[in-house]
């Protein structure tokens, strides 16, 4: 069994379809999902997912792209929203500096109030992070320093040098439908070497779909087919992979209430 770690319910691609999504999701043996915020403005139809499913949890948090337009929410709105019985993380906040919707200090800035509020709510941080290792990295250190607090690199896209600079803090890496891609040399071998312990799966849907559906609307059901990939990649069954990653996600994602 597997769990989507990281998709967009909300996204027109998924909610026109929910019911059809949801039953595709079961016949594949993905049992559950994490519909991810990337608005606090909006956190009350992520909770409305969650309520409707019970298989589905939310997050609350703002993207990067969004960041400039998201100023006004504090990390102790973060905090009150989290409160939520069906909220289990806080994000995804980060970094892109391949799109640069916001600008890098507004990123910066709700980076660090998230970071805050899943220190002080003990919920892991969902983090973007594109084009941005280098200052990532360096923030998470230093945030660590400060004290220590839960996170994912989300939809993982980064070098090695990130991937072991946030291993070596306690961090979790999510792999996504990019990992089966043939031009993705790097995160294979980020794939094959990251602990049993620290790795999760994602669809990051309804974009960056897995082959052999790459170029059609993703959805959780995907999420088998990067399974197989980290299977492949990793020599293990599909089994044992469903096996550690859900682990990995009730260890990281206590409040789920997954073991």
């Amino acid at each position: 069994m597997l769990i989507d770690s990281h998709c967009h319910l909300d996204f027109e691609a998924l909610s026109a379809d929910l019911e059809g999504v949801m039953a595709r999701a079961a016949a594949a043996q993905v049992v559950g999902m994490v519909t991810i915020s990337t608005r606090v403005d909006n956190f009350s139809t992520y909770a409305g997912l969650a309520e409707r499913f019970d298989n589905v949890w939310c997050s609350v948090g703002t993207h990067p792209h969004n960041a400039d337009q998201e100023l006004h929410i504090e990390t102790n709105d973060l905090i009150r929203l989290s409160e939520h019985p069906r909220c289990i993380a806080i994000g995804e906040a980060g970094l892109d500096y391949y799109y640069d919707n916001a600008p890098r200090e507004a990123q910066k800035t709700g980076l660090l109030r998230h970071i805050a509020a899943a220190r002080i709510t003990g919920l892991p941080l969902v983090i973007h992070s594109r084009q941005a290792d280098e200052d990532m990295a360096e923030i998470l250190e230093e945030e660590t320093g400060q004290g220590a607090f839960p996170f994912v690199l989300h939809c993982f896209t980064a070098g090695m040098d990130l991937a072991r600079r946030a291993l070596a803090l306690g961090g979790y890496i999510s792999f996504s439908g990019i990992v089966t891609f043939r031009n993705a040399q790097e995160i294979q071998e980020v794939a094959r070497i990251v602990p049993a312990d620290r790795y999760l799966v994602e669809t990051d849907a309804p974009y960056l779909a897995p082959i052999p559906h790459r170029g059609q609307s993703n959805e959780p059901s995907f999420v088998r087919h990067t399974a197989l990939k980290l299977a492949e990649l990793r020599g293990i069954s599909l089994e044992q992979i469903g096996a550690e990653t859900t682990a990995n996600f009730g260890r990281l994602f206590a409040k789920s209430g997954v073991k």
